[in-house]
């Protein structure tokens, strides 16, 4: 068994060249450098229907929830690029939490959640960079049991941030965003 930090990488969005993506890459690769084991996911290969308690009292979980659930569990820390819809975070990732939060027979509620720890950043085209959006995962974050660390990345104006290679062109803002990726991978080990 690895002692390295296991930590699940994703960003809130499914759009194929979301900002988000390219801002989670960077911070994952730091968290690798910084000797985690990272899994980056897609949560567009995810489909989920929109959580509806009657249809998981029918039906159960969806199988991607479940996939979605053995994945988290198996990871102690989540490293989170958060898109910023309508001042919040989006729905394709609140879905997300809300299936993935919800407990199977036989097992404790939020158990894919609790004692986690939790690293956030987002990127937006809008000037705040998607900052009103992480005060909310931070606060959901955090009411479901998951150690959300202080230092968050919002990254503004993001059209013109990246560069042609998918990295910041700004060097303070990459190394704040793989300053994040190493402090997860090193409270995740200290905590393990």
């Amino acid at each position: 068994m690895s002692d390295e930090p296991k930590i699940l990488a994703f960003a809130g969005s499914l759009r194929q060249g979301s900002y988000n993506k390219k801002l989670v890459r960077i911070a994952a690769a730091a968290a690798r450098r910084a000797g985690a084991d990272v899994t980056e996911i897609n949560l567009g290969e995810y489909p989920l229907p929109v959580y509806d308690g009657d249809l998981e009292a029918d039906a159960g979980l969806p199988e991607n929830a479940r996939k979605l659930k053995a994945l988290m569990k198996g990871h102690g820390g989540f490293l989170i690029a958060s898109p910023e819809y309508n001042s919040s975070i989006s729905g394709a990732l609140k879905n997300v939490i809300d299936w993935t939060s919800r407990p199977e027979p036989d097992e404790p509620g939020l158990v894919c959640y609790r004692g986690k720890v939790a690293a956030i950043m987002s990127a937006s085209p809008g000037a705040l960079g998607g900052l009103r959006g992480l005060v909310h995962l931070r606060a959901i974050l955090g009411n479901i049991g998951v150690l959300v660390l202080p230092d968050q990345k919002a990254i503004a104006s993001a059209a013109e941030a990246f560069a042609e290679n998918g990295s910041l062109k700004d060097p303070k803002q990459l190394q704040a965003v793989e300053q994040i990726g190493q402090r997860l991978a090193d409270v995740v080990t200290k905590l393990a």
